[in-house]
C-alpha cells in the first residue's frame, strides 16, 4: 500500500468556528463552515478549503469509478458556451432569468453552462458519423451555473455547483433503454458507496424535455423537494410528478344553478363559515397571468394551488399572479367572487382533475358579494384543460393502489432522463445507418450533484457534536489528537507517520498552544471516522481509540492501534 501524506493541523488552512454563521439556515451549511470545509465568497458562490476539497474529490472518485465501470468515457467541455446551440433548442429563452448570459468584446452572446445537452450533441455530431461509432456514453465532472433568485442553504442551492453529467447516444430506442438501466444501476452503486440513504422516485422532465424521468432523492429536513411514498405498494414520486386521472361523475340530478347573496365573503374561509359548508364543497379560482394573458385556475376550496406545477405546465411562458391594476383593467373579474361560469373566451380556464365533469360546486358568481351554488362542471362551465395543479397532501390516495400516501422532504442528488430525439432533432444529429441511409440518434441525459452529495451526506450523518463522514468520502481515515504536552505530541506524530507509511490517510492535531478541550471538540466537529488520542497514558505507550459515529472508546497500545487501523 502506498504511503499517504500526513496532514498536520498546525499547517492546515482550516480554521474552525465555535458559532454558527449568521446566515446559516440548515445543518450542512452551519457545520461545513464551522468545521473549515467551505467559505462563502459571494451569495451562492463557495470556496472549498483543503478538507472540503478532499471530501469533494472523494465523491468525484466514486462517481468516476462507477461511470468508468459501465463503459462511459470522460471528457471535459467548456463552461463558457456560445448562444447558437441553445437558440436551436429553444433553451436560451426557456431557462429565463436562471441563465447567466454575457457578451464578449465583439458583442457576441455567450452563456455559462447550466447543463450541456446541446454541446455534447454537437460533439457527437462532429465525431460520430456511422452507426458503427455508436452506442457511446460520454461524461464530465464540471462546474455548472444557474442564477438562482434566492441562493440559500450553503452549497445545497448555489449559483455555481459541481455536477457529473453524462449522455448516451444510440441509434435505437432499445439502446437508450439499456443505457438508462445501466446508469440507474450505476447510480445505486454510487450512492450506496457514498453512504447515502436515498429513494428513486418518478419525476417531471422540466426544461430538459424527454420522456421517462426519475430522481434520486436523499431524505433530509433541509430538502427542497417533497416526495410521496406509498406504504402499501412500490409507488414513489416527486409530488410535482403526481397526476390523478380524471373521473367524471353523474351530475344530472343536481338542481339548476342558483345565485345567493354572500356579503363580505371574499375568501374560502369566510364563505364556508357563512354558509355552514365544508371548504371542499367550494371551488377556488386563482387568477394568474401567462405571458400577460389572464388564466383562471380552478381547484377545490380545501386545496392549495402548487404554483410550481402551474409554471411547469406553461413553461417556457412567464407566469405571474394578477395585481390590483389587472382587476382595475378588467371590471368583469370581481376580486374574491370569480366563478368559471360566464368567463367566456376572454379567460382561459384550467382546472384540477378533481373538478371533474358532473361535480357540483359553490363558487363566485362574478358579482360583488354574490356566490352561486349547484354550479356543475360540464353543464354550467367548460374546462379548457385539466392539469393536476394542487399541492399533494399527506394521506392523498396513491395513484397506483389508493392507499394514503406518506410525504417526506428530500434533497435531489441525481436525475436521469430518456431524452429521446429532442436535441438530436434540433441539432440534426444523424449517423449513417446499416442500409446507407441517415438515422436520427436518440439520447439519454444523466446527472449527479457532486457538491450537493457532500451537503446531503452532512445533513444525513451529522450529530450534535458535528460532522460524521462515512469512510469512503472522509478527508482522512483517522484523526490523531495530541493532547498538548511535548511527549504526547511526539507520540502522536510517531503514530501518524507509521499509519501513513501503511497507506492510512491521517489528520494529526499537533497544534501548540491549543487546549486539549478545543482539540477534542474540533475532532468531533471535523468528523473523521476514527479518532486516536495521545493523552494521559502516552508515557506508557497507550492511546485512546474512539469511533466517531458510535462514540465507543477503548484504550489500545500503539501496536494494536496501528494493527486495527491498517486492517
Amino acid at each position: 500500500m502506498a504511503n499517504a501524506p500526513v496532514q498536520r493541523m498546525s499547517q492546515l488552512m482550516a480554521k474552525t468556528l465555535r458559532d454558527d454563521p449568521a446566515d446559516a439556515e440548515v445543518l450542512s451549511h452551519k457545520l461545513l463552515v464551522r468545521a473549515g470545509y467551505v467559505r462563502r465568497t459571494a451569495a451562492g458562490i463557495w470556496s472549498w478549503l483543503p478538507l472540503g476539497k478532499k471530501v469533494l474529490a472523494n465523491v468525484e472518485r466514486v462517481v468516476r469509478e462507477e461511470m468508468d465501470a459501465i463503459g462511459a468515457q470522460e471528457v471535459l467541455l467548456p463552461a463558457l458556451l456560445p448562444r447558437e446551440p441553445y437558440d436551436a433548442t429553444g433553451r436560451w429563452d426557456e431557462y429565463g432569468q436562471e441563465l447567466f448570459r454575457l457578451k464578449d468584446r465583439k458583442g457576441g452572446d455567450y452563456l455559462l453552462g447550466p447543463t450541456h445537452e446541446e454541446i455534447f450533441t454537437l460533439l457527437v455530431k462532429d465525431q460520430c458519423t456511422s452507426y458503427k461509432d455508436l452506442p457511446v456514453i460520454l461524461y464530465q465532472i464540471q462546474s455548472k451555473f444557474r442564477d438562482e433568485a434566492r441562493p440559500r442553504a450553503g452549497i445545497l442551492r448555489g449559483r455555481e455547483f459541481l455536477m457529473k453529467d453524462s449522455y448516451s447516444f444510440d441509434t435505437a430506442d432499445e439502446g437508450l433503454a439499456e443505457a438508462y438501466a445501466r446508469h440507474r444501476e450505476a447510480y445505486q452503486r454510487i450512492f450506496a458507496r457514498l453512504g447515502l440513504d436515498y429513494r428513486i422516485v418518478a419525476a417531471t422532465a422540466g426544461a430538459m424535455g424527454g420522456s421517462k424521468s426519475e430522481e434520486f432523492l436523499a431524505p433530509a429536513e433541509a430538502g427542497e423537494d417533497t416526495f410521496a411514498d406509498c406504504p402499501n405498494c412500490d409507488f414513489a414520486a416527486n409530488t410535482e410528478a403526481i397526476n390523478y386521472a380524471l373521473q367524471p361523475v353523474d351530475g344530472s340530478a343536481v338542481p339548476a344553478l342558483e345565485e345567493i347573496p354572500t356579503p363580505a365573503t371574499p375568501t374560502i374561509e369566510t364563505l364556508a363559515a357563512s354558509l355552514g359548508v365544508q371548504a371542499s364543497d367550494t371551488l377556488k379560482n386563482l387568477l394568474v397571468k401567462v405571458d400577460g394573458e389572464i388564466v383562471a385556475v380552478g381547484v377545490p376550496g380545501d386545496r392549495e394551488v402548487d404554483f410550481g406545477k402551474v409554471e411547469e405546465h406553461f413553461a417556457p411562458a412567464t407566469v405571474e399572479m394578477v395585481t390590483e391594476a389587472d382587476f382595475a383593467d378588467r371590471p368583469d373579474l370581481v376580486r374574491g367572487y370569480v366563478g368559471p361560469q360566464g368567463l367566456g373566451e376572454k379567460v382561459t380556464y384550467i382546472a384540477d382533475p378533481r373538478v371533474a365533469p358532473g361535480t357540483a360546486w359553490i363558487t363566485g358568481a362574478n358579482k360583488a358579494d354574490t356566490h352561486a351554488k349547484n354550479v356543475v362542471a360540464g353543464r354550467d362551465f367548460e374546462v379548457d384543460e385539466y392539469v393536476d395543479v394542487v399541492v399533494v397532501q399527506e394521506g392523498d390516495p396513491c395513484p397506483k393502489c389508493g392507499t394514503g400516501l406518506k410525504l417526506d422532504r428530500a434533497i435531489e442528488i441525481g436525475h436521469i432522463f430518456q431524452l429521446g430525439r429532442k436535441y438530436a432533432d434540433a441539432l440534426k444529429l444523424d449517423v449513417l445507418g446499416q442500409n446507407g441511409k441517415p438515422v436520427r440518434v436518440t439520447m439519454g441525459s444523466y446527472g449527479i450533484g457532486v457538491s450537493r452529495a457532500v451537503a446531503a451526506l452532512a445533513e444525513q450523518t451529522a450529530d450534535e457534536q458535528g460532522l460524521c463522514w462515512p469512510k469512503e468520502i472522509a478527508p482522512a481515515d483517522v484523526h490523531v489528537v495530541a493532547a498538548g504536552k511535548a511527549l504526547q505530541t511526539e507520540l502522536a506524530l510517531d503514530v501518524a507517520g507509521k499509519l501513513a507509511a501503511a497507506g492510512v490517510r491521517v489528520l494529526v492535531d499537533d497544534r501548540a498552544g491549543v487546549s486539549p478541550g478545543v482539540k477534542f471538540t474540533d475532532a468531533e466537529l471535523i468528523g473523521v471516522p476514527q479518532i486516536l488520542v495521545a493523552g494521559r497514558r502516552s508515557a506508557e505507550g497507550v492511546l485512546e481509540l474512539k469511533d466517531r459515529k458510535t462514540g465507543e472508546r477503548e484504550e489500545v497500545s500503539v501496536e494494536d492501534a496501528i494493527a486495527r487501523l491498517t486492517a
